[in-house]
């Protein structure tokens, strides 16, 4: 286990949680110091073009905030808390909005007319 937080440790990291429709996912907000985020600025912009957000830190207090362009404005108006949420990093809103193709059709699992035949059946019990 020593392994896995052993990567971990150049860096301090704090939790956010990332929801969506049908789940959630636990991540963590990154924190950097001022020069370390300019000698890897392009690989902290990547993280951030993700939807991760980065506290740049300034010996030890945080001073500002890399995040992602806010939502649109429907999206704030309609759900003014989850954005909110979003603003102080405890959800990550996607990048772009679902499509059509995000939620496939699925295939029938009944063969064409069952459902039908077993409506007409039940009524002719109650006759």
């Amino acid at each position: 286990m020593a392994d896995v937080f052993s990567v971990f440790d150049r860096q301090k990291k704090f939790p956010y949680l990332t929801m969506w429709l049908l789940g959630a996912t636990l991540g963590f907000m990154r924190e950097v110091g001022i020069r370390e985020l300019k000698n890897r600025l392009s690989e902290y912009i990547r993280l951030v073009r993700e939807g991760e957000v980065v506290m740049v830190t300034d010996r030890g207090a945080v001073v500002a905030e890399l995040r992602p362009p806010e939502p649109d404005s429907e999206l704030a108006r309609k759900y003014p808390k989850l954005v909110e949420m979003a603003r102080r990093g405890l959800v990550r809103l996607p990048l772009k909005p679902n499509g059509p193709g995000a939620y496939p059709r699925l295939p029938s699992v009944t063969p064409p007319g069952l459902a039908a035949r077993l409506i007409d059946e039940d009524r002719e019990d109650r006759r």
